[in-house]
């Protein structure tokens, strides 16, 4: 299997207009936070980031397949004391003006975050992984990401009560319910949707890196072999690299030259060239393309 990864210099917004409809199975991406990376990427006021990412969700929504994944990996920051509401008014105004679906929310767990003191609040341990879809019916491969019962089941199904072996419906009214006696013979179950993971910064070379773990359990959850993986915010290129060895294809865009370079020489290509420039780029934006076989 011939196996593509394409590395773009410029300006998301920009260098979105260039791909095809409906060509991306996934898109996972952690953009700049609001004030933060103001050092790497400038810093986006929380006031004015709903604006600045929308022409970016429009052309995300334009790129992706039907049944396809947008999985967005972003948090609040505290302002003045209180958290800000910028992606809340984010996910409002992505399903408001462009139809987007909030499908799902997933909490990454940090197990190695920062120790300190706050007058007023608690170590930051969490960051918010969230799902968008432009259907209700979606690809997705639960089966891929299972983990084992654990030995709880030992001794939770060793005897089980007259209860357990009829289906017990929620006692809040939810429509949901359980019968134990169906994982008597199971050895693998679903996972939740907090994912706990430690983070990685010292050695992507990057202020923001996340761990190989998170984009890899989401490329398994959703996409299979051959389907192709979106970062619009590659900074150290860790979704390519993961994408390209579990036999994706995969497109990143950077807008900083030096981190292209870094995971142009990380990557490793076979082949490194350089496309001309079209028309809806601007003159200072040239496209770098690494083709990976």
């Amino acid at each position: 299997m011939e196996i593509r990864t394409d590395i773009l210099l410029g300006d998301s917004k920009k260098v979105l207009r260039t791909l095809p409809d409906d060509s991306v199975d996934l898109i996972f991406t952690s953009p700049p936070y609001a004030d933060q990376r103001k050092n790497t990427y400038g810093g986006i006021h929380p006031d004015r980031y709903v604006d600045w990412f929308l022409p970016i969700s429009e052309e995300l929504k334009r790129v992706l397949r039907p049944s396809g994944t947008f999985i967005l990996n972003i948090k609040e920051k505290v302002v003045n004391g209180e958290r800000s509401i910028y992606v809340m008014e984010l996910i409002l105004e992505m399903r408001r003006q462009q139809g987007w679906l909030w499908t799902e929310e997933f909490i990454w767990h940090k197990k190695n975050c920062y120790p300190g003191k706050w007058p007023n609040r608690f170590r930051d341990s969490w960051e918010r992984l969230i799902q968008f879809n432009k259907n209700h019916h979606f690809t997705m491969y639960q089966e891929a990401v299972m983990v084992p019962m654990g030995d709880w089941s030992k001794k939770r199904l060793k005897k089980l009560s007259e209860t357990d072996m009829l289906r017990d419906e929620s006692k809040v009214g939810s429509g949901f319910g359980k019968n134990i006696s169906n994982w008597l013979t199971r050895e693998m179950a679903y996972p939740t949707n907090v994912l706990h993971l430690a983070t990685e910064c010292n050695n992507k070379n990057h202020s923001a890196a996340f761990p190989e773990g998170l984009p890899e359990w989401f490329i398994r959850l959703f996409t299979k072999e051959g389907d192709t993986v979106l970062d619009p915010f590659m900074g150290s290129g860790t979704t390519n690299a993961v994408a390209q060895r579990m036999k994706r294809n995969s497109i990143g865009i950077e807008i900083l030259p030096e981190y292209c370079k870094m995971v142009e020489n990380e990557l490793r290509p076979v082949e490194l060239y350089l496309l001309e420039n079209k028309d809806s780029y601007a003159p200072t934006e040239p496209q770098l393309c690494i083709d990976l076989r």
